[in-house]
């Protein structure tokens, strides 16, 4: 009998250990398989995770300006600046564009090398767009007088903020311009340093210049010119330090036409004078002129030495932080002892 259920006994230990090895092989192959699936999705996720550290280099966000909402890739180094009031934002924050607007074809000295790495994108009231498509810019920076056509064909190529070229509107401009950089908590450094510099200088002044006129005077095609009190570099003078207003400032709107028989008539006791050979091209003796006549010379400020040529670059914006804050050291150098 036993000799009969011994072959019965080898048969079921042969099954009974094929299932053994057979659970053990699955085991094995299991767990081979998961330890494989997890380095896979290992190495996808590191292969992922590289991929969008290369690819995304600032994240679409709506960013918001002066009441409108505008659709940007922030932050960002490609930025085109196809206004003055933008390059002078730029270079102020340590910008620099990869395509700006030049004046008579050339970038303005006063900025340094802030444009060193721009294409010129061409005239200032019409940029050109064919150049503008090669630099594939994130964003473009232009200026509030752009005309609907010209706004049309930048929004082509890329978002368009419109910087303002209302003085008054400086912080707004600079922040905007820092908020697509990455770059504002420079720009509210910026402005709090400003106002800390004029709330100092405004109280050394207010003995000094009581009873006193201050104004700034632009000779364009041989003509004089002053603005209104918000307008170009006025804001600094009797907004921030709060010096008074010449009658005639504040009846100009913007850029007013004055005679030199008026200029004299005002008589101011500290006069800036800007001269930009470009802009007298066709009068270019036009301020040699003035400064021979006998009616400029009866001029208080003139008779004192208290006139100020070309103190800050003439072609500067004026109603920017660059501007601001470059004239407020001259009118600190020119009107403290």
């Amino acid at each position: 009998m036993y000799k009969k259920l011994l072959p019965l006994v080898l048969m079921i230990s042969v099954v009974l250990a094929a299932c053994g090895n057979e659970e053990t092989m699955n085991e094995e192959g299991e767990a081979a398989s998961s330890n494989k699936t997890e380095e896979n999705a290992a190495e996808q996720s590191n292969e992922n995770h590289s991929d969008t550290d290369e690819a995304v280099e600032g994240e679409e966000i709506t960013v918001s300006y002066l009441g409108e909402d505008y659709t940007v890739v922030v932050p960002t180094d490609k930025i085109v600046a196809a206004s003055q009031e933008a390059m002078e934002d730029a270079a102020i924050l340590g910008i620099k564009p990869i395509g700006a607007v030049a004046h008579a074809g050339e970038f303005p000295d006063y900025l340094g090398d802030s444009m060193s790495e721009a294409a010129e994108i061409g005239d200032k009231m019409q940029p050109n767009n064919e150049t503008l498509l090669q630099l594939e810019p994130d964003v473009i920076l232009g200026t509030s007088k752009f005309q609907p056509e010209v706004v049309d064909n930048l929004k082509s190529v890329a978002p368009m903020i419109p910087i303002s070229h209302i003085a008054t509107n400086w912080k707004e401009n600079l922040l905007v311009t820092a908020e697509v950089a990455g770059k504002t908590e420079e720009a509210e450094n910026i402005i709090e340093e400003y106002e800390t510099d004029v709330a100092e200088l405004s109280e050394s002044l207010a003995g000094a210049l009581e009873d006193q006129q201050v104004i700034m005077v632009r000779i364009r095609s041989g003509d004089i010119f002053v603005y209104g009190e918000e307008v170009y570099f006025n804001p600094v003078l009797y907004g921030d330090l709060g010096l008074t207003v010449p009658d005639e400032v504040a009846a100009a709107e913007s850029q007013e036409m004055i005679t030199l028989e008026k200029l004299a008539e005002m008589n101011p006791d500290h006069m800036y004078v800007q001269f930009e050979e470009t802009e007298n091209a066709d009068a270019p003796e036009a301020l040699n002129e003035l400064e021979s006549n006998d009616i400029w010379n009866s001029i208080e400020a003139v008779k004192n030495d208290n006139v100020y040529v070309n103190a800050i670059d003439p072609l500067a914006a004026g109603g920017t932080a660059w501007s601001k804050t470059e004239f407020l050291n001259v009118v600190t150098d020119t009107l403290t002892d």
